[in-house]
């Protein structure tokens, strides 16, 4: 084989499926028996519940700026959607609905906060504006990283050019932009809000680039959310289908134990119980920063990498609370997702004060029998490690403490639904340790904590030759959109150029 990809994330399956269409020929070696990472969906008594993603926009239209839209285009893969606008929130400031697009958010801004909040809004607006139009004057699926990519942008380059002083002032952090605009705290609260849900921190670490992005797919005239029929499971089928329509295979239950070297370079992987793959071309890790080091061997050809990204900071993890439940009798009118803040004077990444609810049944109810709701409920990205680090999973300590710190995301829920207890048949709490166990991640972290400003995202390339990276580690923003950016310019980095042109053109970039 000439190309072997660990881990078949969103940014591996990207990757993968972008490869095969090229050409090459790829093999994708999964450690679970499910694809998708954390975007992988799991069925429990009739239910088909998301393991991880919930929020999607920009995927039931061409063209598309979303990097995953652009993906599926490539590979002539895609899928059913449904649409919807509207999602619920439970604020210190009271419970109310918002609608994304151009104008609605101003309304819910007038009546919780009046015209003056509505006037800064306005203000910020004009300001996202052309820094969003500078965000997507080069389209990421043009990005490579090597000397052809002075080829893959010129042609964007006269609107860069244009757009070069907004350019700049994306590379640091939002807060820089918001401060110059906003002063409504709620205003401030609310964009820390985003931040944290696109990105993992606040507005002070999270860059100028990813809120540009979503002014660009929220905040504009006609905008709809999407959902996928099927959960995110049917995304992932999708791009599964691209990959081996193409050639490419998919191994699953196939952990990598270690990556292999020999004269300096990557050529392989040895997977758990001994097996080696051979690559001809190169070896491209989908996992993590920190667990991609944990299959190198530590020596001089090595050490350089391992040296620079040990230190790679770190979001905390995930607490999970899947149900399936009995609808009878539940209000018509609820939405798809409620986003609950208990505290803003806490701060938004603070422990437990930030619960997303998801009800994807709502949009599409084959995800539940008949007369039923599935339910997925997470603390994003804010639940400590350390506190449950060295438990042991069947231990009592580690019960006590599963039933302990899943409270929140019951009391969170209990403000939709206010007798959930008494409706569930599926009861599954998952906590830092589910995370790490099932998706092999570091610690169950939600992905890397970089602040804008103050480093950079690495990118696809690593000092040891014959070895690349994809997903959260390697491009800015953590969620869907980049991880689908992540994989295809690892692709695009070893692809000719000719034939990356080409796809550009094909989908209309």
């Amino acid at each position: 084989m000439e190309i072997i990809i660990i881990g078949s994330g969103i940014g591996g399956l990207c990757c993968g499926a972008l490869l095969a269409k090229y050409g090459f020929e790829v093999t994708i070696c999964e450690a679970h028996s499910i694809g998708g990472g954390a975007a992988h969906s799991f069925t429990r008594d009739g239910y088909k519940f998301d393991s991880g993603p919930s929020l999607y926009s920009g995927m039931s239209y061409t063209p598309s700026t979303n990097p995953l839209k652009q993906v599926l285009d490539a590979i002539e893969e895609d899928l059913d959607w449904v649409n919807y606008d509207t999602w619920g929130c439970l604020l210190p400031e009271g419970d109310f609905n918002t609608t994304v697009g151009a104008d609605d958010f101003c309304k819910t801004l007038e009546q919780i906060r009046g015209e003056s909040a509505v006037r800064e809004w306005r203000r910020l607006q004009q300001e996202m504006e052309p820094l969003a139009a500078a965000v997507n004057a080069i389209p990421p699926l043009a990005i490579r990283y090597d000397l052809s990519a002075i080829l893959s942008i010129a042609q964007y380059l006269p609107a860069t050019v244009w757009h070069t002083p907004n350019i700049l002032r994306l590379t640091g952090a939002f807060k820089s932009i918001m401060d110059g605009v906003v002063k409504d705290e709620f205003i401030r609260n609310w964009l820390d809000l985003l931040c944290f849900l696109l990105s993992g921190l606040p507005a002070s670490g999270t860059s100028g680039a990813e809120m540009a992005f979503m002014f660009a797919e929220w905040y504009k005239p006609g905008v709809v959310l999407d959902y996928p029929i099927g959960g995110s499971g049917a995304l992932v089928d999708s791009l599964v289908r691209g990959l081996e329509k193409y050639g490419g295979k998919l191994l699953l239950n196939a952990p990598v134990e270690s990556i292999i070297l020999k004269n300096s370079r990557v050529v392989g992987v040895r997977l758990k119980g001994g097996k080696e793959l051979i690559a001809s071309k190169a070896v491209i890790s989908n996992a993590s920063i920190w667990d991609t080091l944990k299959l190198l061997p530590n020596n001089r050809v090595t050490r350089k990498l391992i040296e620079a990204r040990k230190e790679t900071p770190e979001c905390e993890s995930f607490m999970h609370l899947h149900l399936g439940i009995d609808a009878t009798g539940l209000p018509e009118d609820l939405q798809c997702h409620y986003i609950v803040v208990n505290d803003w004077q806490k701060g938004v990444t603070a422990p437990q004060n930030v619960v997303v609810v998801s009800i994807p049944s709502v949009l599409d109810p084959s995800l539940a029998p008949s007369g039923k709701h599935n339910i997925h409920v997470y603390t994003p990205g804010n639940e400590p490690y350390a506190i449950w680090s060295g438990m042991k999973r069947n231990s009592p300590e580690y019960q006590a403490q599963k039933q302990a710190r899943s409270q929140v995301m019951w009391q969170a829920l209990e403000r939709v639904i206010p007798d959930i207890r008494s409706r569930c048949e599926v009861t599954l709490v998952g906590t830092p340790l589910t995370h790490k166990g099932f998706l092999r991640r570091h610690r169950g972290s939600y992905g890397p904590a970089i602040e804008a400003g103050k480093a950079l995202f690495p990118g696809a390339n690593t000092p040891i030759p014959g070895l690349l990276c994809c997903g959260d580690s390697t491009f800015p923003g953590i969620g869907l959109p980049a991880v689908a950016a992540s994989g295809a310019i690892a692709a695009n980095t070893i692809v000719p150029i000719v034939q990356h042109l080409r796809m550009l053109r094909d989908i209309g970039l």
